[in-house]
Formats: structure tokens, sequence, C-alpha cells
């Protein structure tokens, strides 16, 4: 190629193809400014002109002006010569006008150097307009660059992994992950592109892991993750790998139709962004996409456990669903982790009762404790914590921890040992050399496996049997009877509040109106007249109201 191109077609070469007057260097001839191009029809026309013949050629030089001037993105020609030009390059491309055969003569390959500079300065004038707040120009913006990336491949037989890795595509992807486009175009490129193609797909976890590796900013890394968890189905095998945007010319040695260098890419994207300072928004929408989207395309599970483990330090919904991801990669993906349980144990104080997160904690727990396999003695630290806990709970808590414990006494039948042993007394309660009330059972033990649940009873649910509230009084009986039911259905019960209760005993049918006194009093919280003869409330024995 030579030193550098002109950016005007030499005159004589257009003219009449190769010049055979003049026999030294052809000389160049400098483009003048172009005219106004007035309606689209006058668009069409120097396209219709460029394709007919190479004499028009510079045609192409004066359509690019109108994408450089600055009210480009206004201008109704400016957007009908970038639609111009893909398609007069498009038909150069298959037509073979842009391709180096042998035997061409050197002003032959200068013009089609001069061509593919000018298909080079399309494509990066148009890339930046990506960032264009009118749909329609970042749309386009997305579309052409794609289209002529295709026809390159397939007419100047480019190697489809440059073409990818640190081409046009590339180009496409730092822009679309840099924070200016807008959404609906990259909704576009992930719905029609990145979904669709397997190729797309792979190339933009290399691309991905390239960004990755430098600093990004927080909102680069939002599009990041946005862009990686669109993508959900996972091949399985190499029939799965089919539907390809651009057909490799020659067989590719870099993987491409391989599921493992699919899912290695996508493990070295993630772990690319993982690395990085996460906001707390950035970690919990990872966090509740790692079961579906995330987990299933490593191979090496293992790189995943740090980062759940950092994460379950955070507390909250971030420890619920760090133990999602933890037990879905040791049951799923077999992952040893012996610690599971004891920081599952470990999230059972005092304010998991109360939490907003009781409900999905408990969904969460149901799926952890299913297993009939596990020891005995761990379990019953669970049942025994939970109803430790029940008896400082509010009355929605409770509904909740007495089925649980139900279903898990059937599972674990073990476990009802603590059913028969009977309460301390009270001499037990009261020695002052009994630190433990009586109870073997160890409050403060971290290792559920060393607590003594197992040799303890479950004496706050039969507690619990004589609660203020009525519903909670009468379910914490079903301990007490005989186990004839299979199982509850937790889902009944996680929902309940304070609101949900009261209005539930509201709601009820009253068949007959409850008796408070036999007598109504005239006076509650102030003193009965001398004359009147009744005594004063209780109330007011106690507290002066007036």
């Amino acid at each position: 190629m030579p030193s550098a191109v002109p950016s005007a077609v030499p005159s004589a070469i257009c003219e009449s193809g190769i010049s055979k007057k003049r026999k030294r260097t052809v000389v160049e001839k400098a483009v003048s400014p172009p005219s106004t191009i007035h309606d689209a029809n006058e668009v069409l026309e120097l396209e219709n002109q460029i394709l007919e013949s190479r004499r028009h050629y510079n045609n192409i030089a004066r359509l690019l002006e109108y994408l450089k001037k600055p009210d480009a993105e206004d201008d109704e020609q400016s957007f009908i010569a970038a639609v111009s030009l893909c398609r007069v390059f498009c038909r150069l491309l298959a037509g073979g006008k842009m391709s180096k055969n042998q035997g061409l003569s050197k002003d032959e390959t200068l013009i089609i150097d001069w061509l593919r500079e000018r298909l080079k300065e399309y494509k990066n004038l148009l890339i930046p307009k990506l960032a264009s707040q009118k749909s329609e120009w970042s749309q386009l913006a997305l579309t052409l660059p794609l289209q002529l990336m295709k026809e390159e491949a397939v007419c100047l037989k480019v190697a489809n992994d440059t073409a990818w890795r640190i081409g046009t595509f590339a180009l496409l992807l730092r822009k679309l992950a840099d924070g200016t486009t807008p959404d609906a175009t990259r909704g576009l490129f992930v719905k029609n592109y990145l979904v669709e193609f397997d190729d797309i797909r792979y190339y933009t976890f290399v691309g991905l892991i390239e960004l990755g590796s430098k600093d990004m900013s927080s909102t680069s890394l939002d599009i990041a993750i946005s862009i990686l968890v669109a993508v959900e189905n996972v091949p399985a095998k190499r029939d799965d790998i089919k539907n390809l945007y651009i057909t490799p010319t020659v067989k590719t040695k870099y993987g491409l139709y391989s599921p493992d260098a699919h899912k290695k890419r996508a493990q070295e994207a993630w772990m690319s962004i993982l690395r990085h300072d996460l906001s707390k928004a950035q970690r919990k929408t990872i966090l509740d996409l790692m079961t579906p989207r995330i987990a299933p395309w490593f191979q090496e599970v293992a790189l995943l456990s740090d980062f759940l483990t950092d994460s379950f330090n955070f507390g909250g919904s971030f420890s619920l669903l760090a133990l999602s991801g933890l037990f879905y990669l040791i049951q799923k993906k077999n992952l040893d982790y012996p610690q599971f349980y004891p920081k599952l144990y470990s999230m059972l104080d005092s304010d998991i009762l109360h939490s907003k997160h009781r409900s999905r904690f408990f969904r969460l727990l149901n799926v952890f404790l299913a297993s009939t396999h596990l020891p005995a003695a761990l379990v019953a630290s669970f049942i025994k914590k939970l109803s430790r806990l029940a008896l400082h709970a509010p009355p929605s808590g409770i509904v909740v921890v007495v089925p649980w414990i139900y279903n898990l006494l059937k599972n674990h039948p073990t476990c009802t040992f603590m059913l028969q042993r009977k309460l301390p007394n009270a001499e037990e309660f009261l020695a002052p050399y009994v630190n433990t009330w009586g109870d073997p059972f160890c409050m403060e033990e971290s290792d559920p496996m060393k607590t003594g649940a197992l040799e303890s009873s479950l004496w706050e649910i039969q507690t619990l049997q004589s609660h203020y509230h009525p519903n909670v009084a009468t379910i914490s009986k079903i301990i007490s009877e005989q186990f004839t039911k299979q199982t509850y259905n937790i889902e009944d019960f996680l929902d309940h509040s304070y609101g949900s209760m009261l209005d539930a005993e509201l709601s009820k049918d009253i068949k007959k109106s409850p008796e408070i006194e036999y007598e109504i009093p005239k006076k509650i919280f102030f003193k009965h007249d001398a004359e009147s003869g009744r005594p004063d409330n209780f109330l007011v024995q106690l507290w002066d109201f007036s």
C-alpha cells in the first residue's frame, strides 16, 4: 500500500482506466469542495453514477463530506447519503472492485487502496453516531457497519478472527459499552444480534474480556453486566452452534464451533467483571442471576466461591443470595464447600424473624434443608435455634416457624426425640449452679454440629401454645398432636403480617357477640360518684387520669 492514499481518485485513472499517455507516476488531483446536494434524488443520482463507472468514484468523497457536517444528524440528505454509501460499498465489494488479485497494475492497486481507505473513513464516521440521541441515526450506526463487516468477510476474505477482535466489531462493542449509546440501540444489538447469532455472542465475550481487563466506569460496568446476563442459552454440544452471522470462508481454528470454547470465553468475561469494585446494586444484580444465567457458563466453579463468600459478608439479602449461589454450585457443580451450613446457621440471629427478607430466607432454608441425608444433629440445631428465636418473634414470624419445624420433624424422624423430653422443672431453672437452665442446647455455639440440640427439647413450642395471639397458640399445638398430616405448604404462611392477621380476624363471621363484662361500667378512667356505690375501675386505682 502506498505511504499516503489520496483523498480523491487520480483523475487519469478514473477517466480512462489505466493511463497510457503518461508513463511516470500518476499525478494526484485534489478534490474541490463538494457542491450542495439539494434533495434525496440527487444523492441517489450520485450513488448510481458511482456504480455505473469508476470515473465517478470521487462522488464517494462528496457523500462522505455530508457525514462530516456538524449538523449531519439534523440533515435528511446526510442520512440518505449514509445509506447510499453502504449500498455503494456493498456493491463494490460484491463486484470484486475492492479485491486485490494477482496481476493488477500499480494504478489499479492504487484505486483499490483509495476505496478501502474511504470505506475505513466511512465506518469511522458512522460508529461515533451510535451515541446520537436520534434513534434513527443511532440504530443506523449499528446496522450499517455490521452489514459492511459481513460483506468484507465474504468478499475480501478477511481473516475472521482479526475482523472480530480488532476490526469493526471491536470498535462497535467498545462504543456500545462506553455509556454514550442510547439504551434502545443497545437493546437492538442484544435482541437482533447477540442472542440470535452464536459468533456474535462468542466475540462479544472476547471483546468484554478485553474491556474488563482495563479500568471501567460504573456506567460501563452496568452495561457490560446487562449484556452478559442477556445471554441465556448455554451450548451443550457442537450442533447447538449453527446460527452464525458470518460463515467462515476457511476452517476456523479459534474454537468458534466448540461449546467448551464458548463457556471458557464467557467465564473469562465474567471474571474480568467480578474483579472490579462493584457497587451494591451491581453485586445484587449478579447474585440475583447467579443461578439461572451466570453459573451455567462456568467450567471452573471454584472461581465463583470467593465472590460469593465476599458477598455473604455484606449481610442481609446479599447473604441469602450468596448462599443460594453456593448451594447451586454444591448441588449441580459438585463444589466442595464445607462451611456452607455453618454460614447458614450463623444467619439465625435475633433479627431474622423481624427482617423484611424473612419470606425469602425461609424459601431458601426449605431448599437447603430438604435433603433427608443431612445429619440429625445439624437439623436439630436449626430446629432448636429457630424455636428459641420464636419466643421473641412477632406472630407473623411464629406462624412460619412452627409449620416449618413440623415438616423437618416429618423428614427427620430422629429429631422427634426432642418432643418426648419434658421441660426442666422450676428447681432446675432456678438452681444457681446450672448455667444452661437445665437445657443442654448452647445458643452461642457457631458450629451446628456441636450445639447439643439433639439432647434438648422443644419446650419453646409448648410455651407458644399459651401465646396471647389465638392463631399462634392454635398452630403451636400441632407439635403436641399426632403427626397425621404429611407436610404443610410453607408458602401458605410466608406472607403473613400484623396487618394480614388482623384483617383475617376482622373478616371472620361472629356467630355470637363476645361477653366482655356482665355489667357495662359507667366510668373507666375516672372514679365513680360516692353515692353510686360502685367500686372504682382497677385502672383508676393504679393511675390518676384526672
